[in-house]
């Protein structure tokens, strides 16, 4: 079923108050989210290389245990390693022929590492635990069915939405800033453990940072807090330029810290990551597929992440809905803003979702009548051509970390 309808809620823009909240590359749950997703990719492009298709699986379990290091200003060591456990079903051999699946795991783990995590040493600074067992007969049988498109393994609801708003973008655009190539080399002694939490109150906006300084680089108390003030200046400065639209921005970075307590009262790492001796990570408590932990929008329960990409519904539709309310937004003239809600039925097609729901917010003086017809064109091409996009989440084309 596909219903079309005028959202009625209020915008979040048009409330007062906004919280969205981001965590980055570094954070032991996004490393937990992009790794698992990462090993799924790395499978389902073995099984196509192997079997011609992808098979069942399912590696969205995944904990990160922190290990334990010994600070110091200047450096330091690794006491304990990390500890990475990756979980949950795959399929290990079809016809007798088998499939590496815990090398190609561990593998796609070690280079996520290297490729995102400039201070971490796979070999030397994480161990490696594997949980993965083969699927139940009913859920591998999916994959067995005769069928263009296969059925959902799960009932399971997903809700997306465009635009972003003001906020949203800023939290975003901070983050990717932080950890990206320019501000790295203008700081390589931040570490990639980046937090944002954005707070938008009537047209003021308050962002609240904690990012690690690397003990390597900070050889004392006084040039923690030199460097942490020239970081916490260029962070307001890109703000500045880069998010307008906002009355008064301020920036607030490692509020935790307190002067005259020396390790003890600042934010120092060892590897860039928190997950070195402070917090542990689990898959699912990261950022939806969007980018973002927008607490004002109504979002979607399921951890994407490692999920199979062609029966999952978990992820297929959770990755879907945003693609649908963004072209909604782009393609159709008379659009501000879209919400679409799916829902799957386990055993049905992923291509025939039990309701598809788009709530539009339209421009002044303009109806949902006339849009309709257009908006249900583009929800069914979407859905008309799910296999494709599950190939394209299957080679990891769409991140959903």
């Amino acid at each position: 079923m596909l219903v079309v309808e005028e959202f009625h809620g209020t915008q979040v823009t048009q409330q007062r108050v906004e919280m969205v909240e981001r965590k980055g590359t570094g954070h032991p749950d996004q490393i937990c989210d992009c790794i698992m997703d990462s090993i799924s990719v790395a499978l389902s492009q073995a099984y196509l290389s192997e079997f011609g298709t992808i098979l069942h699986h399912n590696i969205d379990k995944g904990l990160l245990a922190a290990g334990r290091v010994e600070l110091r200003f200047g450096g330091g060591e690794v006491i304990e390693p990390m500890e990475l456990t990756i979980g949950d079903r795959a399929t290990f051999s079809v016809a007798d022929k088998e499939i590496p699946v815990h090398d190609i795991a561990v593998g796609a783990a070690k280079d996520w590492i290297s490729r995102n995590l400039r201070h971490v040493d796979p070999e030397r600074h994480v161990s490696y635990r594997l949980k993965l067992a083969p699927g139940s007969r009913e859920l591998t049988d999916i994959f067995a069915r005769p069928g263009a498109v296969m059925g959902a393994n799960d009932t399971s609801a997903a809700v997306g939405y465009y635009p972003l708003s003001p906020t949203e973008r800023a939290v975003l655009t901070l983050e990717r800033e932080l950890n990206g190539a320019r501000f790295k080399t203008l700081f390589p002694e931040t570490g990639e453990d980046v937090k944002v939490m954005g707070l938008r109150n009537g047209d003021d906006l308050d962002i609240t940072v904690a990012m690690p300084l690397l003990a390597e680089g900070i050889k004392s108390e006084r040039e923690y807090f030199e460097r942490k003030h020239a970081v916490e200046m260029e962070m307001g400065d890109f703000l500045e330029r880069e998010c307008r639209g906002f009355g008064r921005v301020r920036v607030h970075y490692n509020t935790l810290d307190q002067a005259g307590r020396g390790l003890a009262g600042v934010y120092l790492s060892l590897l860039g990551t928190s997950a070195e001796d402070a917090d542990s990570g689990q898959v699912g408590r990261g950022n939806r597929v969007n980018g973002l932990i927008p607490i004002a929008r109504a979002i979607g329960t399921e951890a994407a992440a490692g999920k199979n990409p062609m029966s999952h519904v978990g992820k297929i539709y959770n990755v879907l809905s945003h693609r649908m309310a963004q072209e909604i937004c782009t393609s159709v003239a008379g659009v501000e803003g879209a919400y679409v809600m799916l829902l799957s039925r386990i055993g049905e097609p992923v291509d025939r979702p039990q309701m598809a729901s788009a709530q539009l917010v339209m421009e002044p003086g303009r109806s949902v009548t006339e849009v309709e017809g257009k908006v249900r064109e583009v929800m069914q091409r979407q859905l008309s051509g799910i296999t494709e996009f599950c190939h394209a989440l299957a080679r990891g084309d769409f991140p959903v970390c």
